[in-house]
């Protein structure tokens, strides 16, 4: 059976928005494919409005090309963006998981970056090449230094 990762909220939500399916399997991550929202442009070529969850290689932006059955087939063209990832551990104290998730949507809020989260421990977030998200990294690297989280960049892997 097949998990659907989705995008309840995509920050480039539009009414002329495509959807397609990203296979998340060249990625250890068997059985599982995220659906990604696209805003098509003229020359046949899809921009991705959403920051992937899952997915490596693709960013807010993108220029992405699909394949014969609706599945993004190639990038065509990056958009500089990068995406920041973290899960954050179930908490045995839940005032402490509610204040962490307080500080880094203040902190997203505050730096002006477009993030998405998947249920209420895993955000994305849309890092553009201007951004300076510095306070945002030392309190996500605090969580991780105690063990209470996790972190990486989208494009640790590149796209295949």
């Amino acid at each position: 059976m097949t998990k659907f990762i989705v995008h309840d909220e995509p920050v480039g939500r539009a009414q002329s928005n495509y959807i397609a399916q990203a296979d998340l399997a060249p990625f250890g991550l068997d059985g599982q494919v995220e659906q990604l929202w696209l805003k098509p442009l003229n020359d046949g070529t899809f921009s991705i409005a959403c920051i992937p969850f899952q997915t490596y290689g693709l960013a807010l932006g993108d220029r992405v090309r699909l394949s014969a059955n609706d599945q993004v087939g190639e990038v065509v063209g990056p958009s500089s963006h990068r995406v920041l990832r973290m899960l954050l551990m179930p908490a045995p104290d839940p005032k402490q998981l509610t204040e962490t998730i307080d500080r880094i949507r203040t902190e997203i809020d505050a730096t002006g970056l477009l993030s998405e989260w998947n249920g209420d421990r895993h955000v994305a977030v849309d890092i553009p090449p201007e951004a300076n998200p510095s306070t945002l990294f030392n309190i996500m690297q605090r969580e991780v230094s105690e063990g209470r989280a996790f972190w990486e960049w989208a494009d640790a892997m590149p796209w295949r």
